[in-house]
């Protein structure tokens, strides 16, 4: 008989202690184990992670609640860090995939037990392959690597390794007590050449703030680390410079700032030279730090002078630009002989592009034009060559005549403006015959008229088009829809079926009843209230047409046993009231506010010529079919129309005439007119006024934020910028009309801009309201129609005054940029309306200004534009465009000027020039008849100064 072995019970052992969650009793199960008992462990542990991880969800799912799932995680961890033999397998166990987490383990006491347990070479050798597994990754952040790697290299004094992210993580911990801590020695040395160690503790400071006093800050433990004299602080200095030489962001090298300042470094003529280094282009902070510094160690040679100025004037930030010639007079009044060494400093401050740099630099060397020699004064002379010549004239009464270079010749060639090719005016053509095959391709404005003109002239039986489809649709928006249904009608007349009902949102309610007593207001159950209370509530909720909801169904209570002195209800939901119904149209047009309103005139036209051939009022032809392929109808061929109605007694349908009349040209023969007034018809009575008094719509266009409404030109700009076209005009009494003549909304809706190409068509006489119809669509690029700009184009061909409308949408697709924008593009339509006559240069550059102050456009791009429309033959439009911009773009006297105001005036300079303007634009002398010498106020003068004829210095001086 053969004996089985006695059955290990390591695994068991363990693995209950896994299964409890519980890190302590697995430690304690594993330092129990012999060599034996871990071996067979670490057999059991990697088949095991399944097993736990669906354990705890499954106990999770059985208590009915929710948990994160990584309470098996820890005990497996401390497990293996136990049994598994090398110090690499351990650290690959810990922190393999299937061990991510959320968040760190509560205690790390058992699994630094298990380790402690090892031998010393053994958890060094760990320490090290931990240290060197950080990359500083969100995962690490999250788990236990960074305090597990720090506290075994404390516990084993393991050297630590030379890798950045360890020293990262080392200063990502609160700070310990430097002097106290064994890696601060290897460490600290190694923050000056980590990567990252800036960037973590950029927002560190010497004292913590005052809402967080306890913190301890890296600053402040290296400060007390210098006090106990555990680290001399040359060393760190040496270092924070090091650092700052390997260059970097202000950002990343703010902490090694404050910590060099925190050190305050003694005076070193040995580190001026680095220091000088760090003048040209360090961030601005350091270059601050590197210049108080040089100031202090004194003693700066003239080639030190010259190196520092020359790297000083040449930076963006305008303090140490000041600062750098400060520097330069200093080293003149410390000076003890000549200043010839400090000449290079004077030349590099006379190439400055700022015009104050070198008006102050003029000034500094007239006040020390004494102190030169003949061969420094020399090379003054010939450094200031470069100067504009007022500053020259200045110098040269110190230093002798200095001999400027010539400036350079303007190379404006004026060209004539391009001729305007007009769409061409041509004869209507006739009605279309074939109707069913072109009865779904009526996009085309031309193409519709033909269409209807040929369907009204005959409408006889005709091939049915489609499947009857339309029929299921409560509203038709598409042309094709209507010129189907008219085939369909004329073919099987009574066809269509009843008007399907418009689906309306259900109707729900919720209500909650209060009662106001002698001891107060409160809120009580309807089924608490008197029965006759409670059926009065409900008939008055009945009669306004309020859903009683849960008041329908209720449990019956006690009463109430304080007196109802009143009662309120409070409703929130769903539902239309009574006083709110509304007769539904019988027709299948769509709501006027959801398309937009030319669209809508051409579906009225439709709508109108079905309801005519369904009730046997069909008119012989339409009244508004255009004579040109303009759109426009020859007045003369209208009162025609006319006369054959009335000789046929038929009866103009409103719609139609009311296209007609915007059709008509604003200039009528007056014989056309007297025909006109003999008409006798409604129709003609109604053209007779219209040919005597066409009315006139008021038109504008308001802006708006995010935050309401702008109120004036120069207020300033918000974000959202929404145009809000306004089109007012008394009724006329004719639909079609007081549609087209109405507000486009704001924001374009999901059918707004269809057709678009046809709009022109239905307003040939009105081109500025058909532009306000267009503005919707201006700033939204993405759902704006790709041959947006050719229908703004073809607007130039057509009749009518142009204002604000035309003038913005020139203006802003003249600087657009983007996927959809083609520099070419804009400029086309500025050269175009130029060349048209219908470009109103003023406006134009008005609502540039406005484009400008409320950040539709830079005038970065509107510069380059405006001057290739100036070469290109439109350099007196430009000028004009200029003298509408200037006044709505500067800025006021409370406002601050900035380069773009700058750019725009230095380009009205060239503008004027271009153009040969003269007379002044008060705006601009308003700016130059203010106090001071910045560039914006010196450029305005030189404007101002051109424009009243006195060019020569002033104009100079604005180029410089």
């Amino acid at each position: 008989m053969t004996t089985q072995p006695p059955k290990s019970r390591a695994w068991p052992g363990v693995r209950a202690a896994i299964t409890a969650g519980d890190p302590a009793l697995v430690a304690d199960a594993v330092l129990a184990l012999d060599e034996a008992g871990c071996r067979e462990v670490a057999r059991e542990l990697p088949g095991h992670i399944g097993v736990a991880r669906k354990a705890v969800a499954e106990r999770d799912r059985r208590r009915g609640v929710w948990s994160d799932g990584e309470e098996w995680i820890e005990p497996m961890r401390v497990a293996g860090a136990g049994v598994l033999g090398g110090a690499a397998a351990v650290a690959t166990w810990l922190y393999r995939r299937d061990f991510t987490r959320w968040r760190r383990p509560l205690d790390s006491g058992p699994l630094l037990r298990v380790i402690a347990a090892r031998p010393p070479e053994w958890q060094a050798d760990l320490a090290v392959r931990l240290a060197l597994r950080l990359r500083g990754s969100r995962a690490q952040a999250r788990d236990d690597s960074v305090p597990l790697a720090l506290e075994l290299l404390r516990r084993t004094g393991a050297v630590p390794p030379d890798h950045d992210p360890l020293t990262t993580a080392w200063v990502s911990q609160p700070p310990p007590a430097l002097e106290h801590d064994p890696l601060a020695e290897h460490l600290v040395p190694r923050l000056f050449e980590a990567e990252g160690v800036g960037r973590q503790l950029r927002q560190d400071n010497v004292e913590p703030p005052s809402w967080d006093s306890g913190r301890r800050t890296w600053l402040g433990a290296l400060r007390e680390a210098v006090a106990a004299g555990r680290f001399a602080p040359e060393p760190l200095v040496d270092g924070c410079i090091r650092r700052f030489l390997r260059g970097g962001s202000a950002t990343d090298l703010r902490f090694f700032a404050r910590l060099h300042e925190m050190l305050a470094p003694a005076p070193s003529q040995e580190r001026n030279r680095d220091y000088l280094r760090l003048l040209p282009a360090a961030p601005g902070p350091v270059a601050e730090l590197a210049l108080r510094h040089l100031r202090g160690a004194g003693g700066l040679s003239g080639e030190e002078v010259n190196d520092a100025v020359s790297a000083l004037l040449f930076r963006p930030e305008g303090k140490l630009v000041r600062a750098g010639l400060s520097l330069l007079d200093q080293a003149a009044r410390d000076a003890a002989g000549d200043l010839d060494d400090l000449a290079p400093a004077l030349a590099s401050a006379f190439l400055c592009e700022s015009y104050e740099v070198r008006e102050r630099t003029v000034r500094l060397a007239v006040k020390h034009a004494g102190r030169f020699t003949p061969a420094g004064a020399g090379a003054v002379r010939e450094a200031a060559s470069v100067l504009p010549a007022e500053l020259a004239a200045r110098l040269s009464e110190a230093y002798g005549v200095v001999a400027t270079e010539p400036e350079a010749p303007d190379d404006f060639e004026s060209a004539p403006l391009p001729p305007f090719e007009p769409l061409a005016r041509e004869p209507f053509p006739p009605a279309l015959d074939d109707l069913t095959a072109a009865y779904n391709r009526v996009g085309d404005g031309i193409t519709f008229e033909r269409w209807l003109d040929g369907f009204v002239r005959d409408p006889s039986k005709r091939p049915r088009p489609g499947r009857g489809r339309i029929y299921e649709r409560r509203q038709w928006s598409d042309l094709s829809e209507w010129t189907e249904a008219l085939l369909r009608e004329a073919a099987n007349p009574g066809e269509e079926p009843p008007i399907p009902e418009p689906e309306r949102a259900p109707e729900y309610a919720r209500h909650i009843i209060g009662v106001r007593t002698a001891e107060g207001d409160m809120e009580a159950d309807f089924g608490r209230l008197p029965a006759e209370l409670r059926e009065s509530i409900a008939a008055g909720l009945t009669e306004q047409g309020i859903p009683l909801g849960n008041l329908e169904r209720f449990k019956e209570g006690p009463p109430l046993e304080a007196e109802i002195l009143g009662v309120s209800i409070m409703s929130s939901g769903h539902w239309r009231r009574r006083d709110e119904e509304e007769d539904t149209p019988r027709d299948r047009l769509p709501d006027p506010r959801h398309v937009s309103p030319p669209h809508y005139a051409m579906l009225l036209r439709c709508a109108e010529v079905h309801a005519a051939l369904k009730a046997g009022t069909l008119p012989p032809y339409l009244l508004a079919t255009p004579t040109l392929t303009s759109g426009h109808l020859d007045p003369a061929e209208l009162v025609a129309r006319l006369e054959g109605y009335e000789r046929a007694g038929v009866q103009a349908l409103p719609a139609d005439l009311g296209q007609a009349l915007l059709r008509l040209p604003r200039e009528v023969d007056p014989e056309v007119a007297d025909r006109a007034g003999k008409l006798t018809s409604q129709a003609g009575a109604t053209l007779a006024r219209w040919l005597a008094d066409r009315p006139e719509a008021e038109l504008r266009v308001d802006w708006s934020h995010a935050g309401g409404d702008y109120t004036h030109d120069r207020q300033q700009g918000g974000h959202s910028p929404r145009l809000h076209p306004r089109i007012r005009i008394e009724p006329t009494g004719l639909a079609l009309i007081d549609a087209l003549l109405s507000d486009p909304r704001p924001w374009p809706n999901e059918d707004d801009g269809r057709y678009m190409d046809s709009w022109r068509l239905t307003l040939p006489s009105d081109r500025e309201a058909v532009a306000m119809h267009f503005l919707p669509h201006l700033l939204n690029t993405w759902d704006r129609p790709g041959y947006f700009y050719e229908y703004v184009a073809a607007l130039f061909s057509q009749d009518g005054p142009a204002g604000e409308a035309m003038a913005l949408l020139i203006a802003v697709q003249l600087t657009e940029q983007g996927m959809f924008a083609w520099p070419e593009r804009g400029r086309g339509l500025l050269m175009g309306a130029a060349a048209a006559g219908c470009l109103s240069a003023v406006e134009c550059g008005r609502q540039l200004g406005l484009s400008l102050r409320r950040d539709v456009t830079k005038m970065s791009r509107i510069r380059p534009a405006l001057e290739e429309c100036a070469r290109q033959g439109a350099h007196r439009h430009v000028w004009e465009i200029m003298t509408g911009l200037l006044p709505v773009y500067l800025p006021g006297p409370d406002e601050r000027p900035y380069s773009g105001h700058t750019q725009a005036l230095t380009f009205a300079i060239d503008a004027a020039r271009w153009a040969g303007a003269h007379g002044p634009v008060p705006a601009v002398a308003e700016v130059a008849a203010r106090k001071g010498s910045s560039g914006f106020v010196r450029t305005a003068r030189a404007l101002h100064e051109q424009l009243l004829g006195g060019q020569g210095q002033a104009a100079t001086e604005a180029r410089a």
